[in-house]
């Protein structure tokens, strides 16, 4: 995950105030420093960093935040809405035609991910009650229309394509004909990238733009490119105008410093981000919630929504009634695994959990608590309805055979067991778990 270095820092640096009861002049100019040396090994802009420890720095030494009963708390708070502001302040929504009929123009350099962006767009469109088309008008790269209409059929989202035009905005504007005529109300345009910004590519970007009269211009860019993203950003806008920046791969092992710099270097938004290879892995870039996971202080309110995302409100209220009268079965411990992985996996939701450092996520064998899953899925889907049901009627003859229909010992089949035993005890008190929650619930599941 992008940010994970920096976030360290900042929380040793944070952790360092703490343990002062007082503060002194010296001690925020040396948080400063460390502050403005995380910032800039996180590859953010130079002059974006100096304004910003300047910011900060003039706010941490007034006098209520020195003579306050919780000085660092005060100045963590100010870092956490001076990042929030850098990052532009507050999400940065799409722009939809109050005609009913949107139209999104998806530009960028050859290699940004911009093709399958389009794709992702696409989906997180449907989920908002929206019925996108996808138009290919990339009539340059090899293979770039097949790649769209592969990504189509994967998502079940219309491509519009004609392979005997080799002119961009009249393939544009035939789309845009398609999709009202099928009753979609969204179209995406996937134009042509390069290696580099060059005049060909940004006169017939500039001709897409005067004949479509999009009504956003969404640029994507590589946040794995660090500072150069930003460039580009700049680039485009310049001779171009966007509305608003993509950036994919902020999932990476990347530093970050892109997404920090964007805003303030080129004055657009950054409107979603990348967060992995799966269609629906792009998020909606809210500053104050990239804020909190930079700090440390993780990022319920995504967890939250992606929780909402996976489980509809009936099965939530059946869960949480089992959990009441202790009736958590076999079944439902399955179905936790399921949820999991609909919510981007572990990694995803320890990344979004607060108070984890990097250190304590890596202690989490991820591929090894996969491998686990599917072991224990296996146990389970070798029982009979009513041993998943009710797994007290588990006698030694019952386990055997269930250990030879999944191929695995014995002593599996009795750990398992044993973790179900210990989450059914962890759920019922799941809603109030109090300091050791988190670990107890990974524990649980047998992390």
């Amino acid at each position: 995950m992008a940010f994970e270095g920096l976030s360290d820092k900042l929380q040793n640096v944070f952790k360092k105030l703490r343990g002062k009861g007082v503060l002194t002049e010296a001690d925020i100019n040396e948080a400063m420093r460390e502050v403005k040396l995380a910032l800039l090994e996180a590859d953010v802009n130079f002059k974006v960093v100096k304004d910003f420890v300047a910011r900060v720095k003039e706010k941490a030494m007034g006098e209520e935040v020195l003579a306050s009963l919780t000085p660092s708390q005060q100045v963590i708070k100010i870092v956490n809405d001076e990042l929030i502001e850098l990052m532009g302040g507050s999400n940065s929504k799409l722009t939809y035609s109050p005609s009913g009929f949107t139209t999104i123009l998806m530009v960028g350099l050859q290699g940004t991910g911009k093709t399958t962006t389009c794709g992702k767009l696409a989906v997180w469109l449907r989920k908002n009650g929206k019925q996108p088309l996808m138009a290919a008008c990339d009539i340059y790269r090899p293979a770039a229309i097949d790649q769209l209409e592969i990504v189509g059929r994967s998502i079940d989202v219309p491509v519009y394509a004609d392979r005997n035009s080799k002119n961009a905005p009249e393939i544009a504007l035939a789309a845009k004909a398609e999709a009202m005529r099928l009753g979609c109300n969204v179209l995406l345009v996937d134009t042509a990238g390069r290696l580099q910004i060059d005049e060909a590519l940004m006169d017939e970007l500039a001709e897409l733009k005067r004949q479509l009269k999009p009504h956003e211009i969404l640029l994507v860019v590589d946040a794995m490119t660090g500072q150069d993203a930003v460039n580009v950003a700049t680039g485009f806008d310049e001779k171009l105008g966007v509305d608003g920046i993509i950036m994919t791969k902020l999932d990476g092992d990347t530093r970050g410093g892109a997404a920090l710099s964007a805003k303030a270097v080129t004055g657009k938004p950054i409107k979603f981000v990348g967060m992995g290879e799966k269609m629906d892995a792009l998020e909606p870039f809210h500053p104050e919630r990239m804020a909190s996971r930079i700090l440390g202080m993780g990022d319920m309110l995504s967890l939250i929504e992606k929780a909402q995302e996976s489980y509809d409100d009936e099965k939530a209220a059946e869960l949480e009634r089992k959990m009441r009268k202790n009736q958590f079965t076999l079944e439902d411990f399955l179905e936790q695994f399921g949820q999991i992985r609909k919510m981007g996996g572990l990694g995803k939701m320890l990344d979004l959990m607060p108070g984890l450092s990097s250190k304590q996520k890596q202690e989490v064998d991820l591929d090894q608590s996969e491998k686990e899953f599917r072991r224990m899925e296996a146990i389970i889907l070798s029982m009979t309805p009513e041993e998943r049901r009710d797994p007290s009627i588990l006698n030694a003859s019952r386990r055997k055979r269930i250990a030879q229909g999944c191929g695995l010992p014995v002593s599996q089949i009795n750990s398992l067991i044993k973790r179900y035993d210990e989450a059914k005890k962890i759920m019922k008190q799941y809603a109030r778990p109090g300091k050791k929650g988190k670990r107890a619930m990974f524990k649980g599941f047998g992390l």
